[in-house]
């Protein structure tokens, strides 16, 4: 069994010299160790530097570094006692360790580009909640025209050129029919004519209206200037997922598109580090647990571990599948059986992590089964 090292992370306190080894240690090591970190992210320099020189980098879970820490004595919580836990960890317990990934740099830039994207889609959210919060507000009817449509460009052009209810109302049907054709051919008088008769269903006006006003239009320019750059960070992607070999296979699945693609690449990557599909289904938090204790409990339930991200990314998978008649069928099947609209997803993500993972492993693309035999 090789030695287990820990490059520190950092801090005011250094780990003392039996925990650990310092990045100059480790280079100067002829001997093949490996390495176990805390989290693989923002370590890519630590690990470049491992693996030039030969040796195998891992990293430990927040969540199981906590139970294994539990096992030694002591109660403190520090560097040095962290870097002991895991360095144990990597030598006694080494199928608690999770591999980082072989050091593609196409896979190192993507994973940039989905954490940029992913940061920009919380903003996104964060600003149209503030501005349906303003809507609710001062207007509760024009909120539930405008609301549900507010990523719409016909909504937010209407909300930078004429604020809130007040520059609306000023503005007139007409001007606002302009406004909304451009970006909305085929549903903009519709929604001229629900948000004229929104308007009228309020006479009195609410205290900050005017400032509202006047930030509305602020943030309805923030908002489409962080879509502009959502759709620019996705052709971003798209383009650089299409030069992995293994682009193909994943969006041949229904319900997989370019950024649950990448995520689900990102977190799987070739599928060699998962034994079996139930390995693969564990991980990704989709397997359920079993608690059986004599003859009084017995049953299942829902795993509250897992990789949150790509738990996250095959439930968007399984949604977004619906509209598959093979899906549909399995997922009504799930309805028919008495499952809740949430768990019936969660089967058919299941059932799709075993695709998956035999996609992977053949490196084929998805071949779909007859929608008879799956609802049968």
């Amino acid at each position: 069994m090789p030695a287990s090292a820990r490059i520190p992370s950092g801090g005011s306190t250094p780990p003392s010299p039996g925990c650990c080894f310092s990045l100059s240690t480790l280079l100067t090591r002829r001997a093949p160790i490996a390495v176990a970190l805390a989290r693989p992210g923002g370590r890519a320099l630590p690990v470049a530097v491992a693996r030039a020189c030969g040796h195998q980098v891992a990293y430990l879970p927040g969540l199981a570094m906590r139970r294994i820490a539990d096992l030694h004595p002591g109660a403190a919580k520090t560097d040095a006692r962290d870097a002991y836990v895991i360095a144990d960890a990597a030598r006694t317990l080494p199928h608690t360790l999770r591999r980082v990934d072989v050091g593609d740099e196409a896979l190192a830039e993507l994973e940039i580009l989905v954490g940029f994207d992913d940061d920009l889609a919380g903003e996104a959210t964060r600003v149209s909640n503030r501005i349906r919060g303003l809507l609710t507000q001062i207007h509760p009817a024009l909120e539930r025209v405008l609301g549900p449509k507010v990523h719409h460009k016909a909504v937010l052009e209407l909300l930078s050129r004429c604020g809130g209810p007040a520059g609306l109302r000023k503005a007139g049907r007409r001007k606002l029919l302009s406004i909304a054709a451009v970006h909305a051919p085929r549903m903009g008088k519709r929604l001229v004519e629900q948000i004229m008769t929104a308007l009228d269903e309020q006479t009195v006006t609410v205290p900050g209206t005017q400032a509202a006003e006047t930030i509305l239009p602020r943030l309805a320019d923030s908002l489409r200037d962080v879509l502009r750059q959502r759709d620019q960070v996705a052709k971003e992607v798209e383009g650089m997922l299409d030069a992995h070999p293994l682009a193909p296979v994943l969006t041949s699945m229904p319900g997989i598109g370019v950024r649950t693609a990448a995520r689900i690449l990102l977190e799987v990557g070739d599928g060699t580090a998962f034994a079996t599909p139930g390995h693969l289904a564990a991980y990704a938090g989709l397997a359920p647990v079993t608690r059986r204790s004599g003859s009084s409990i017995r049953g299942e339930h829902p795993p509250r571990g897992g990789n949150k991200n790509l738990k996250r990314a095959f439930f968007l998978t399984a949604f977004a599948a619906l509209a598959d008649p093979v899906s549909k069928a399995y997922y009504d099947r799930k309805r028919a059986e008495g499952k809740r609209h949430n768990a019936a997803l969660i089967c058919l993500a299941r059932r799709r992590c075993d695709v998956l993972f035999a996609m992977l492993r053949d490196k084929i693309p998805y071949q779909p089964r007859p929608a008879a035999s799956i609802a049968t």
